[in-house]
């Protein structure tokens, strides 16, 4: 653990969280009460101290930690308050290290063990917030409001102790000789004797999300990873390719990457809309950074939807050429779009069938051989041409970031620079759509506040 500075009447507080959204909310809270706690514990210690020696002078009490948090946006929590459609999605029922992709998953593991999701329930009731869990595993506050989640943890803060400041936009921070940090911007300065790095990614960068947060952390000697990109980002198809044609409508699909030769990355299935730039929906969401990460090292790597994926042997499984050419075949003097629409939307099914060139009134036996099983590829592997993304204003959040290797992980402290506590998206972890991300913030800020009391207290 690293040595605190000594004179305290150098320093205006004793935690400054930099980012007032999930995370620096999170930490701020853990640290002002872990401190509060720590306080008390070491007052009645002193106390009993007295009792016994009234005459050695020792009745000062260490007081509460003072923690202010600071964050740059006009509004604080935007992010919290437009997740969800504006409901909020707290957590997960289940969340695992596989829902996260970035650094190893020992490692995200390790973090996401500290605070659970029980935990989070328990804490979230503790500050009056119900939460419901809906068919999809998502847990959402019961007033379907997010606002309801900010209150309270605006309110929590308040409640501990913690001053936050906005719009207060940190530009610089500088390590002190002896120890603590000066914290500078347009609005002046102030000396803290820890900081906490909780200031997200470039994700939706009206939240105050532009990136900064990367260049402090990279001024405070850590490394960013090579690629920061946008992550749960709907897909721009190329203009003339016909998914365009379908805007609006919805379905459950299998998305995939699939490299440049033709072996497969990853996959998910789940809802997917149509849209007049492309493609977007939960499944494209979540495949968007692993097509686009996976682009930086194979530029060939491509995007193809299956809109058969009921006929796969396991879940590990695709739907095959062979697979879907039979399901075709199956339908005997049925046409094959009577056959395409008992499981697609009609719209698609003709688009399909255009597609391949093949007329709406023939049967499947009717048709060529080629022209079906060009029929089948479209039903099982439809290539997509996508030219990129939406970027970083309508991204959830960030892929890349400052690599966990580069923490003490059991306190979310800085290995590069003492007294330096970093949590949430700043760093190189990013969870797949349904309230993953949160849990991480909530997670990784926890692990972070107490620690900062701990270290402040020690």
């Amino acid at each position: 653990m690293s040595e605190t500075p000594r004179n305290l009447s150098e320093f205006d507080v004793d935690v400054a969280v930099i980012g007032a959204g999930a995370a620096g909310l999170m930490t701020a809270i853990h640290a002002a009460r872990a401190g509060h706690a720590s306080a008390t514990l070491q007052s009645s210690a002193h106390a009993g101290t007295d009792l016994a020696h009234t005459n050695t002078g020792l009745n000062q009490t260490p007081s509460a930690l003072r923690v202010v948090a600071l964050d740059g946006a006009p509004r604080i929590g935007i992010k919290i308050l437009v997740a969800g459609g504006g409901r909020c999605n707290v957590t997960h029922h289940a969340v695992r290290e596989q829902d996260y992709a970035g650094s190893t998953p020992a490692a995200i593991r390790r973090v996401l063990s500290r605070f659970t999701v029980a935990d989070c329930i328990s804490f979230f009731k503790e500050l009056g917030v119900e939460l419901k869990q809906e068919d999809t595993g998502k847990l959402f506050p019961t007033t379907d409001d997010a606002h309801t989640v900010l209150n309270a943890l605006l309110q929590a803060a308040r409640d501990c102790g913690v001053d936050i400041r906005w719009p207060m936009r940190v530009q610089n921070i500088t390590p002190l000789p002896n120890g603590g940090f000066e914290i500078a911007g347009a609005w002046g300065q102030l000396r803290a004797r820890t900081v906490a790095l909780c200031s997200g990614g470039k994700s939706l960068p009206k939240s105050g999300s532009d990136g900064l947060g990367l260049e402090l952390a990279t001024s405070l000697g850590h490394t960013v990873t090579k690629h920061v990109i946008p992550s749960l980002v709907p897909l721009v198809a190329d203009a003339h390719h016909w998914v365009r044609t379908l805007s609006g409508l919805t379905l459950e699909a299998e998305v995939r990457v699939v490299s440049g030769t033709g072996k497969h990355i990853t996959s998910f299935t789940n809802s997917m809309l149509f849209t007049h730039f492309g493609l977007s929906g939960p499944a494209v969401l979540d495949i968007s950074r692993h097509l686009m990460m996976e682009r930086t090292r194979d530029p060939a790597a491509s995007l193809q939807l299956c809109f058969l994926s009921h006929l796969k042997q396991n879940a590990k499984s695709s739907c095959s050429l062979d697979d879907a050419d039979a399901w075709l075949l199956e339908a005997k003097a049925q046409t094959v779009l009577s056959r395409l629409r008992e499981m697609l939307p009609e719209r698609l099914a003709k688009t399909l069938l255009e597609s391949a060139g093949i007329a709406s009134d023939r049967t499947a036996k009717q048709i060529d051989r080629d022209r079906r099983r060009s029929l089948a590829q479209l039903l099982c592997g439809a290539p997509v041409e996508i030219v990129g993304d939406r970027g970083f204003t309508h991204a959830e959040v960030t892929a890349g970031g400052v690599p966990l290797v580069e923490l003490n992980l059991s306190t979310m402290e800085s290995r590069k620079c003492p007294g330096l506590f970093l949590a949430g998206e700043v760093l190189d972890v990013d969870g797949r759509i349904g309230g993953f991300n949160f849990q991480w913030a909530w997670a990784s800020g926890f692990v972070a506040g107490v620690s900062m009391a701990t270290w402040l207290n020690s």
